[in-house]
């Protein structure tokens, strides 16, 4: 190792004590001084921690919070719920991905969140496993693995951060899935990973080929000599041709990692659950809850009841009850289902398949609603007045019986007057008191004023054979918005209900947007003439005056585009700091345990906090809630991008036999490289080189998003509806090619840096005049 090496992954120094870093009087420190104790700590720090450690009192605190206020605007520190990094830096303790080792063995790491539009490129991470790894018989920690670790920031070395593994989430997977590939030579082969960071191939020796043919899509078992530590692979599964659609969403489950087999002792603990007893539950069996789901819902875990309150002192006001299938009575903690869970984090949902984060056991049977079925749940018990607003709620545990599953479609079909056979009997008692219900709400909705963003949805319609028949954009309908808004307000009440009670959770925060993203999305306004009042307390009634003047005009897609990339992403945490995207200060996930363990986490809390019997958090659920928070939080973000890829590469499949057609597309990024492209039709991205722009050289202006040609003036700029060709696809990475059809906007030549011009000229070749592009 060299001495370099030696140094950055040695003992942190020691570090000054609080009392040697406070300053005479209590004087406040400079942001230097701030940054470097944010810095060298090897604890979350927030303004108490700051204050406490210079030494800074009384009065002082409001000069320093608005130092730390400051600070943050200027992008030299981030806020990641109650605690403060510099920006662009790692916190005290993350969830990292090990995914290479350097030239002297030592195993390096990224973390599993990261933000490089926000907080610049990935950072890597110099991993120091604890006791290398082998006591108590573990396997040492490698490549492929998920760990929870202690960061520590170096000041000499290659590396900005060095790690101490805390413990390992999830290890490397001895499956793989890929590509067999045949040897002419021989009998045997190799297999191409599907993973698009795979760093080999592994070969497969004759007697382990196992029948696969050349091109098909199989699952392999990893073997390595113990010895040698030469890998090869044993054909155990074949999926198939590679290209077949149903396989696509396997190629992403194994590509993010995600669980989709349950532990055989898992699926025991589940096939084992007894019914449960309405013995000391509160018996609601009598009201006639709905539920209401899409129609291709594969789990039905929470029903709504709504009724005018017959309280005189509230005329004109509302009663409601939201149940929630009650997993915390069957999902207890120190359980291996309990385990698998937190592991999985939420269930996955592609267009042919789901990956529950429960087995069906209990995802399709015991917590699943079921119409004229006895469930146990955990009630929310609400009251509203005549303008929407919560008076009183309180939670029960509850034994209850579904009068209906109803579609949205058909609850609002029996609304607007055309009712079914299953929905006629229940229009009068059920239905109109829930719209009822809805119209106060939204009512108090529109006064709250959450971020209103219309950004269009595909939904992919699959064949019997699982392979796209078409592609369509689901209206919205006001049954959408009802269950939404009562779903919210249940959430709301249970992060009150616990907050009161002084119970630890995980809340769903979603922080405000960076100020730097507000000053490029005001920037980008006045490109459009638009003037934009976002000033230093922004709110979403800031970005809903916007959306509300370009509605109906050709910016409203651009403009709702960009407000939606200037937005932070939400994420679970036990420090609590508001959700900005709905407007409200508390926010909690309870709606859903069947498929977010964050939800069952709530509901465990609420049995503990009211004392509603078994089932509630353990010790280890309280002392590990953040590290709980972090890790389905990365969970979460696996499952999206998943899901993501899936469409993609479904979608390019979908597309393979129409190369050489023309669609109209919305543009939807613009980098140096090129144009990102939307197709109208069917919402399918894909991409413009800008080798294949001609006529022109064309220049990024960043702040307008747009190419802009240096002689022409041409323009082409996000949000833009224009005409291309599809010249390539890739199936199995997802990848659309296309060529700009159309010509762009007329506008003023780019300037250009004078070192860049003679290239321009180069680049630029003459297009007569009426030639369309090809």
């Amino acid at each position: 190792m060299s001495k370099g090496k030696k140094a950055s992954s040695g003992k942190p120094r020691k570090k000054a004590s609080a009392n040697s870093r406070k300053k005479k009087g209590g004087v406040l420190p400079s942001e230097e001084e701030i940054l470097e104790f944010i810095r060298t700590s090897e604890r979350k720090v927030g303004k108490r921690e700051i204050a406490r450690a210079f030494g800074i009192r009384g009065a002082d605190r409001i000069a320093l919070k608005q130092r730390l206020k400051e600070m943050t605007e200027k992008g030299m520190i981030a806020r990641r719920g109650k605690a403060l990094t510099g920006q662009g830096e790692l916190p005290t303790i993350a969830v990292l991905d090990v995914i290479d080792t350097d030239e002297e063995g030592e195993l390096i790491a990224r973390p599993t969140v990261w933000d490089e539009e926000t907080d610049g490129p990935t950072p890597k991470v110099l991993i120091q496993e604890k006791d290398g790894g082998t006591a108590r018989g573990r396997r040492p920690i490698g490549v492929g693995d998920r760990v929870l670790a202690r960061i520590f920031r170096l000041k000499e070395g290659p590396y900005p951060y060095r790690a101490r593994v805390i413990r390992r989430i999830d290890h490397a997977a001895d499956e793989i899935l890929g590509v067999f590939r045949k040897h002419a030579r021989d009998a045997g082969g190799y297999i191409v990973p599907v993973e698009k960071r795979a760093r080999s191939n592994f070969p497969v020796r004759p007697e382990d080929v196992n029948g696969a043919r050349d091109g098909e899509l199989v699952r392999a078992l990893i073997r390595r000599e113990r010895r040698s530590g030469v890998a090869w692979a044993r054909v155990m599964e074949r999926l198939g041709d590679v290209d077949d659609q149903r396989n696509i969403s396997l190629i992403a489950i194994h590509e993010q990692g995600i669980r989709d087999r349950f532990p055989d002792e898992v699926l025991k603990e589940a096939e084992a659950l007894s019914p449960f007893s309405p013995e000391g539950r509160e018996d609601i069996r009598h009201i006639p809850l709905v539920t209401i789901d899409p129609p291709d819902a594969r789990d039905h875990d929470d029903a709504v009841w709504a009724a005018p309150d017959d309280d005189p002192k509230n005329e004109g006001g509302h009663k409601v009850i939201v149940a929630i299938a009650d997993v915390s009575w069957y999902v207890r903690p120190g359980t291996a289902m309990d385990a698998e869970a937190r592991l999985r984090g939420n269930s996955t949902y592609f267009p042919d398949r789901v990956v529950p984060m429960l087995p069906e056991r209990l995802s399709t049977d015991l917590c699943s609603l079921k119409a004229g079925e006895d469930r146990p749940a955990l009630a929310c018990f609400m009251t509203f007045d005549k303008h929407g607003n919560k008076i009183r709620h309180r939670f029960a545990r509850v034994v209850m019986r579904s009068a209906a599953f109803l579609t949205y479609e058909q609850a609002q079909k029996a609304i607007d007057g055309y009712p079914d056979e299953e929905t006629a009997p229940l229009l009068d008692t059920v239905l109109k008191p829930l719209w009822s219900c809805h119209d106060t709400l939204m009512a108090a909705r529109r006064r709250r004023g959450p971020l209103e963003l219309d950004v269009p949805e595909r939904k992919l319609i699959l064949d019997a054979t699982g392979l796209i028949e078409r592609v369509v954009s689901p209206v919205r309908l006001e049954a959408h918005r009802l269950i939404e808004e009562l779903m919210i307000q249940a959430n709301v009440s249970a992060a009150e209900t616990l907050e009161e009670k002084g119970m630890p959770l995980i809340y769903r925060v979603h922080d405000a947007p960076a100020p730097d993203k507000i000053h490029a999305l005001a920037e980008f306004l006045k490109t459009l003439g638009l003037s934009a009042p976002l000033g230093q307390k922004v709110k979403p009634m800031h970005f809903n005056r916007i959306l509300e003047r370009v509605k109906g005009t050709e910016y409203e897609h651009v403009v709702n585009l960009m407000v939606l990339r200037t937005q932070s992403q939400a994420v679970y945490d036990t420090h609590n700091i508001g959700h900005f995207g709905l407007n409200l200060p508390r926010y909690a996930h309870f709606t859903s345990p069947i498929r977010r363990y964050a939800d069952t986490i709530v509901h465990r809390a609420l049995v503990s906090a009211l004392k509603l019997g078994e089932g509630g958090l353990s010790r280890y659920d309280i002392e590990h809630m953040q590290e709980t928070a972090e890790l389905i939080t990365a969970c979460e973000r696996r499952s999206m991008a998943a899901e993501r890829d899936t469409v993609d590469r479904m979608m390019a499949r979908y597309l393979a036999e129409r190369v050489g057609a023309t669609f109209w597309a919305r543009i939807t990024g613009v980098t140096r490289a090129g144009l990102f492209v939307a197709l109208e039709e069917n919402g399918a991205d894909g991409f413009v080189p800008i080798s294949s722009l001609r006529g022109d050289y064309f220049v990024h202006d960043e702040t307008r998003h747009a190419l802009i040609g240096r002689n022409t003036g041409e323009t082409f700029q996000l949000g833009d509806l224009v005409e291309v060709r599809l010249l390539e696809v890739a199936p199995v990475a997802g990848g659309l090619r296309f060529e700009l059809v159309s010509h762009g906007k007329t506008g003023k030549p780019a300037r250009l840096q004078p070192r860049l011009l003679a290239a321009a000229r180069r680049k630029a070749r003459p297009v007569r005049k009426g030639m369309r592009r090809r």
